[in-house]
């Protein structure tokens, strides 16, 4: 050893090295545990627009090929899941946004057809639904 050398033992040198780790993982479970699923009134909604879609005659387009609206169903509910794994959704609109208007591998917008009509985007199919969804919640209960 030359003059001046300290030797620090190993079990000292790790301490910054447990410090930082422990800082990490409570990091990474901090933001595991900020994600959440929607809530209130946007869940409510969420949850409005796929039964319509699902009690609906109509088709649902996906990268070219035509599915009945159930099948499109739980694909657009894996996609919400996603976003909510990662608290990129918040409302309804959001939903539709990140979610139920365009394929997210290809980028394809998708489609919505309902019986003889001609096809519309599916983005402007779902708006229309939520507002019917949240006239009807504003109008007044039968006595």
């Amino acid at each position: 050893m030359q003059g001046g050398d300290t030797v620090i033992p190993a079990s000292e040198a790790l301490v910054p090295m447990r410090r930082i780790l422990l800082f990490l993982l409570t990091f990474a479970f901090a933001a595991a545990g900020s994600a959440a699923p929607l809530a209130g009134t946007a869940r409510t909604e969420v949850d409005g627009l796929m039964s319509r879609l699902e009690a609906s005659a109509c088709e649902f387009n996906r990268n070219g090929t035509w599915y009945t609206a159930a099948e499109a169903k739980p694909h657009l509910l894996r996609k919400l899941k996603y976003l909510e794994d990662r608290d990129l959704v918040r409302s309804a609109e959001q939903f539709i946004e990140r979610a139920a208007t365009s394929s997210s591998m290809t980028g394809q917008p998708y489609l919505v057809r309902c019986g003889n009509g001609a096809a519309v985007p599916s983005g402007t199919w779902l708006l229309s639904q939520l507002q019917a969804i949240r006239s009807a919640a504003r109008a007044p209960s039968a006595p």
